[in-house]
């Protein structure tokens, strides 16, 4: 019986932890920004991994963040791709356009 409470007050614990990470990433997307540079929430979020695996040296919503996350073009992930199309941050054209060329050229 104390084994199953330990185990299921650790797991409590993991989960919690787990959560409590993935609200730290979302805060850092979270920070007030002006509304000329603010990314949607629906970015925010598709895009948490790519921002990290690419970008994470540059301050989230600024001028530096846009460019390299252009500049990341095919390393980025499908959802991302498709929130960005979504909000109009990137247009359905420039995509297809990247796609068919088959580099990241602007």
């Amino acid at each position: 019986m104390i084994r199953s409470l330990n185990r299921k007050v650790q797991s409590r614990l993991k989960s919690n932890s787990a959560l409590l990470a993935a609200l730290a990433v979302l805060s850092v997307f979270c920070l007030p920004v002006t509304e000329a540079s603010a990314v949607s929430a629906r970015v925010k979020f598709a895009c948490a991994k790519d921002y990290y695996a690419h970008c994470s040296k540059f301050a989230p919503d600024t001028p530096e963040v846009r460019q390299c996350m252009r500049a990341a073009g095919k390393g980025l992930s499908p959802r991302c791709v498709n929130a960005l199309v979504a909000e109009g941050e990137v247009s359905g054209k420039e995509v297809a356009d990247r796609v068919a060329k088959g580099h990241d050229d602007e």
